[in-house]
């Protein structure tokens, strides 16, 4: 019973977030700023699915004499994520759609429009 697999979809999901957080930061187009959102919120559902799971263990359910069980609290926050996830990005995109509307362009570095 060793983790050894899980290595691989820690780095995978760490890089999700990397690359989410850092086209967040540094895009000015809305429509990339929602969409490395959703890329952010992917790799973190991937990290809490591997957090849960347990080499050898077996679904909950099954009646036997299993001495490992996977937990399915982490796998019931993921799908209770995604659904929030995409009411979320939904949401999202009205605004932009308003923002576009109200601006003409979907681009946040329009002068005189975001002022830091």
């Amino acid at each position: 019973m060793t983790y050894e697999l899980l290595v691989p979809i820690f780095i995978m999901s760490s890089a999700l977030i990397a690359i989410g957080l850092y086209a967040v930061m540094s895009k000015k187009n809305i429509l990339k700023i929602i969409l490395a959102a959703d890329i952010v919120e992917t790799g973190v559902n991937i990290l809490i699915v591997a957090m849960g799971y347990l080499p050898g263990g077996t679904a909950p359910i099954e009646n036997g004499n299993y001495p490992l069980y996977v937990d399915p609290v982490p796998q019931a926050l993921v799908l209770t994520a995604i659904v929030i996830g995409v009411s979320v990005t939904a949401l999202a995109l009205a605004v932009a759609m308003g923002y576009y509307r109200k601006t003409g362009t979907i681009e946040l570095d329009k002068e005189g429009v975001m002022k830091w």
